[in-house]
């Protein structure tokens, strides 16, 4: 099996990859049978970002403060570990966000795309669900779409719902809302396509963010899930990412 070791610059990422190297030799990532990444989950999405269009096997082991998405690190075995993971496919949302300029940029999210105000003004947002208006006027610091794999990040400390993998839906979650009062968000099918409208964005400027590519000053945005792109994380069976999901709603 050809392993490609990828690191975050932190010493214990570092001082892992190169025992790992010493075991098991190093490959090129892009004629690799695998990819391990050694780091926490913001490394672990920067590589998913760089690869997924290769649809090359990831195998996450945690040397961050944070792993979710991760595996538990061990040099013992790694063979073997990757040829018994459970393979997880995950599929990114796009992003496209149109400024108040008329340029128009596309990113693609894991996680999460998300609009917040960039000033004290609260934002105003009209919310569209396949082009249909649900909400004439959010107003609060925003809005976001999540995966299910990105449900328990951001979404979840906004108070939004984890979303079990496989269960084609998405998350659509208020950021401190003021209007309307009462709503907390919204389950949507996978498939559908969100639209954000920025309202009065001259003097409620707001930005866009897919994962941690930022657009500021944005007039519309609109995201879809990216059913063409499949992204292959690998996962120790009995720590795999469903179970670490389904966990989240009971801690």
């Amino acid at each position: 099996m050809k392993l490609a070791f990828l690191a975050s610059e932190t010493e214990k990422s570092q001082k892992s990859l190169k025992e790992l190297i010493n075991l098991y030799g190093q490959h090129d990532p892009l004629n690799a049978d695998v990819i391990v990444v050694l780091g926490g989950d913001g490394f672990m999405l920067q590589c998913l970002h760089q690869f997924m269009h290769q649809e090359i096997p990831v195998f996450g082991l945690r040397r961050g403060t944070v792993g979710f998405l991760m595996n538990n690190y061990s040099d013992n075995d790694l063979i073997q570990r990757i040829t018994d993971a459970q393979e997880t496919v995950l599929r990114p949302l796009m992003m496209q966000a149109t400024g108040v300029n008329g340029e128009v940029s596309e990113s693609l999210a894991i996680n999460e795309v998300s609009l917040l105000r960039q000033t004290k003004q609260s934002a105003h947002i009209e919310i569209k669900i396949n082009e249909q208006s649900k909400i004439s006027t959010l107003v609060g610091d925003g809005v976001m779409v999540a995966t299910p794999a990105g449900s328990t990040a951001y979404n979840l400390s906004a108070h939004g719902p984890v979303i079990p993998l496989g269960s084609q839906i998405l998350a659509l979650t208020p950021i401190s809302p003021f209007r309307p009062r009462r709503w907390r968000g919204a389950l949507i099918p996978a498939h559908a396509e969100v639209t954000f409208l920025v309202k009065n964005h001259q003097k409620r400027p707001v930005s866009a963010t897919a994962d941690n590519t930022e657009i500021r000053d944005v007039a519309e945005v609109v995201v879809k899930e990216c059913p063409d792109i499949k992204i292959r994380a690998l996962y120790d069976p009995k720590h795999n990412l469903e179970d670490r999901i389904i966990n989240e709603q009971f801690s």
